[in-house]
């Protein structure tokens, strides 16, 4: 996967805009849905991306592949940063942002959640 079939898969969800919110960190883009953010990279280096997690399953992720790390600046209970270094295919990484992505829709309220399935 490269840094335009990422953004490319994170717009093509549902409700999926992309921002630079960090004012502090410019070369942080963050995808978000109904304002609540479900994947992160810097677009610079494009060297991994920070993604939410169940809290249940991150260790035993972590333990067995050694490219999913604690992340720098997100809760390490609920985020990993994936390293970009070729060894988890294409398939576990679009995997990894649908589950992302669910993670936060299902913590979206109920109106948001009904507004996101009437967009087109």
């Amino acid at each position: 996967m490269n840094i335009e079939e990422y953004r490319d898969y994170c717009l093509s969800k549902k409700g999926a805009t992309e921002s630079i919110p960090f004012s502090k960190l410019p070369h942080v883009l963050a995808f978000k849905v109904k304002g609540k953010m479900f994947t992160a990279t810097d677009i610079d280096t494009f060297d991994g991306f920070s993604i939410k997690c169940v809290p249940e399953t991150i260790e035993q992720l972590r333990a067995e592949y050694p490219a999913m790390q604690e992340p720098s600046y997100f809760s390490k209970k609920h985020w990993s940063n994936v390293v970009m270094d070729d060894s988890i295919s294409d398939e576990l990484l679009y995997e990894w942002l649908d589950i992302s992505y669910d993670l936060i829709v299902a913590k979206l309220t109920k109106k948001e959640r009904q507004e996101l399935e009437m967009e087109a």
